[in-house]
This record gives C-alpha cells, structure tokens and sequence, in this order.
C-alpha cells in the first residue's frame, strides 16, 4: 500500500482536487451551470421598477423586464472579479455582471458558495481593469455531492449562518445609531440624566434647570464652556514607528489606528491620544490609562483636572474634533493637526460628576457594541470552518449524531439576536 493511500480514510477518494468522498464527483463549473453575459440596461431601466439592476458594484438600478428569473449566481467579467453574488428572484445584470444558468440537477445556491471559496484573481486575465473570461470560469474544477438534495443541505446550513451574521450586521448598526443619537443628546444638554436635570437644594428645589447662550449654542444653565487648553495639557512624543518591536512590552501608539508594541514607556497614566498627521488625521483616537510609548507626530492630552473627567473628554474630542478641523480648511482633507486646532477648541463641562455619568453611560454602550463585534467577528470564523469543512465533504450532514460544537451554537446565537432586536 502506498504511502497516498495509507492517507486517504475509509469512504474517500483522491481526485484532481484533491481527497473527496467516494459519493462525490470533480467536475468543471462548465458541466452543471452556463455562464451568461449582462446587457446593457439604459433600454429598460425605469425610477421605480420591480427587479434589480446590478453591476459588479451591486445595485445599480430597477427595471421591470427580467433578464434572467431563476436562481443564479452573479460573478464579475470586469472590475469587481471576486466577489461573487447569489440572487433566486428576477433580476437585470448589465455587461460587465456575468449570470449563470445552473442545470436543474444541481443547486446553484451551493454553487455560490463553492465560488467563495475560490480566489478568483488568480484567473485574472488582464494587465488593466481585472477581467474574467466565461470559458475560463466554465473550466475550473470543484468537487459536487452526488446529490442535489445534499448539495441543498449544505447551501441551507451555511445559509443559517450568513442570516445570522445579517442579523448581528443589522443589530450592530441599530446599537450605533442609539449610542451616537444618545452621545448627541447627552454631550450637548439636550437631554439631561434625571439626577442632573433639576435642582436638587435652595429656592429652586425639584425644579427643571434652564438653558442659556454660549459660544456652543444653546446649553444647560449649569455648564460652563471652555477652550481645551485651557483644562489640560498638550504635548508631543519623541518615537518614530520603526522603533516598535513586535514582542515589546508596552503599547506603542503611531499615527494609526493600530496599536504596536515597544519595550519602553515616556507616559504613566490617563490620557487621550490622536494622529498628528496621515490618512488617519482627525479620524484616529485612543484612550489609556498605564505605562505606553508615542509617536512624534502623535498629539498626547493628560492632566485632566478637577474640572474635566478625562473618559469625558475622549468621547467629546474624538465625536467632535474632526468637524472642527475640516471646518478650518477648504480642502476636502487636513494634511497636518496643528496644537492649536486642540488647544482652541471649544468643550461643554458639565460638573465632574455630571460629566463622569455621561461616560459611564456611553462606555457602556461601547462596551455593548464591542462584544457583538467580537461575537460577528467569531462567527465569520466559524462560517469559513464550516464551509471548509462542508463544502469539500469533510464533515459530512446531518450534525444530529454529531457532538454538539461551534456550528450548532451559531445557529442557537441567531434566535438569540433576533430577540435582541
């Protein structure tokens, strides 16, 4: 027995892509779907239509003649090559969007995901603009089950998966839009917190507190506004970023948003960092509270004082402070942050505990939203395993006589979002 055999398990087979179960097949794209050409869509695009339009992009338009009404897969001639596309109701794709027509004896929302699997530049044949040619994509091969209704199974489990990532998408974006529209209530004095919204002693007892005029419109009577400069301290770093060192012992912050690493440290204690220049100018904030190291260009602001709560000020600076330097110049980016764009800038300042309660309430809700993003970014994870291991036969369905494990608890994770919702 050679040592290729001695590898290959009991019910499997080495094929031209490699080892698969005896009851699958290798075959070229070519034998179970057509791959079709877009047309051009200004003959029937209307404003307000009942299919789709898409290009290599997405949407791109409405139309009401279909060019194509069964389930297809969508894959870029030119431009946008690898990033497939599945859709099972009518739709219009125009010249650059290549359609397919799959046999009746496959399931072409498996066929969609064997397309995610592949790298699809590496078939790219142009110098320009990457661009696919249809008998290319016809001739690749990928391994089938022998089975459609197999083939749907496994379109079907990754299928809860992908809806499942939408719906933690969607409860992201809903938690975001809370948080920023609480942070502008909050951060302005459009809403107060209960305990700060009315008059606690004196002649004013248990009445609600007024507004008056500032340099920030309309705040609170009890709030101050003051310049930046004037409530902490400024200064730069000494480093440059080739001075980080992949297994260092303190956190180095650079001009971006990534934190690298080094073994020594010029600061001990809370503050709040941002990119003095680069792609990242205005767009780019950090908070820390320890022993770190910073960039030359990396603008350091600490010594917050009785009057400035110092997680206060990080969620005002880096919601606000972006506005305020584009605001200073015509063009539609800033090359460089000068140390008066900070020090000159405007903030509210409620009383330290005032402030210290709207962080409170705002980092928790950062800290709601980081947990679901490290829950999607996990069961992205868990999406590439399972399509690694399903689509090429590996694991085999049904998981019912299969220990329970990361596949089933995505899909429990599911109702659990939508009751979330």
């Amino acid at each position: 027995m050679s040592a290729l055999e001695q590898v290959i398990p009991d019910g499997y087979k080495q094929t031209d892509v490699g080892v698969i179960p005896n009851d699958w097949n290798a075959k070229t794209f070519g034998q179970v779907m057509q791959i079709r050409h877009g047309k051009d869509q200004k003959a029937v695009q209307v404003s307000d239509g009942r299919y789709p339009i898409f290009g290599t992009g997405g949407k791109m338009g409405e139309t009401n003649t279909a060019l194509y009404d069964k389930p297809s897969v969508l894959i870029g001639r030119k431009g946008t090559i690898n990033k497939p596309r599945f859709i099972d109701t009518p739709f219009w794709t125009v010249d650059t969007l290549f359609y397919s027509e799959v046999s009746k004896k496959e399931s072409a929302k498996f066929i969609y995901y064997k397309f995610c699997m592949i790298d699809w530049m590496q078939y790219n044949e142009a110098s320009g603009v990457p661009s696919l040619n249809a008998s290319t994509i016809e001739s690749v091969v990928a391994s089938f089950p022998e089975t459609s209704e197999e083939q749907a199974a496994i379109a079907n489990a990754l299928s809860d998966v992908d809806a499942l990532l939408t719906e933690l998408e969607k409860l992201i974006a809903k938690k975001q839009a809370i948080k920023t529209a609480t942070m502008q209530q909050l951060l302005t004095g459009k809403t107060r917190l209960p305990q700060f919204a009315t008059y606690s002693e004196g002649e004013k007892q248990g009445q609600p507190k007024g507004t008056k005029s500032s340099e920030l419109g309309e705040i609170p009577e009890d709030w101050d506004v003051s310049n930046i400069g004037s409530v902490l301290s400024i200064t730069t770093g000494s480093r440059n970023t080739q001075d980080k060192l992949s297994d260092g012992q303190y956190p180095f912050f650079v001009r971006s948003q990534t934190i690298e690493r080094i073994n020594t440290y010029s600061f001990d204690g809370e503050a709040v960092l941002t990119a003095g220049d680069g792609v990242g100018t205005g767009k780019i904030f950090h908070y820390m509270n320890g022993k770190f190291d910073y960039h030359q260009r990396v603008y350091l602001m600490y010594n917050f004082g009785d009057r400035i709560d110092g997680y206060y000020f990080y969620i005002y600076f880096s919601n606000f402070f972006y506005d305020r330097i584009m605001s200073m110049t015509a063009k539609s980016s800033v090359d460089s942050v000068r140390r008066e764009m900070i020090a000159d800038m405007l903030i509210t300042l409620p009383s330290k505990e005032e402030q210290t309660a709207i962080a409170t309430i705002l980092s928790d809700m950062d800290n709601e939203i980081q947990t679901l993003e490290k829950r999607l970014a996990k069961t992205r994870q868990i999406k590439q395993g399972m399509m690694q291991q399903l689509l090429t036969g590996r694991t085999r369905l049904p998981f019912d006589s299969a220990p329970k494990g990361d596949f089933e608890n995505a899909f429990e994770g599911k109702q659990e979002v939508e009751n979330a919702n």
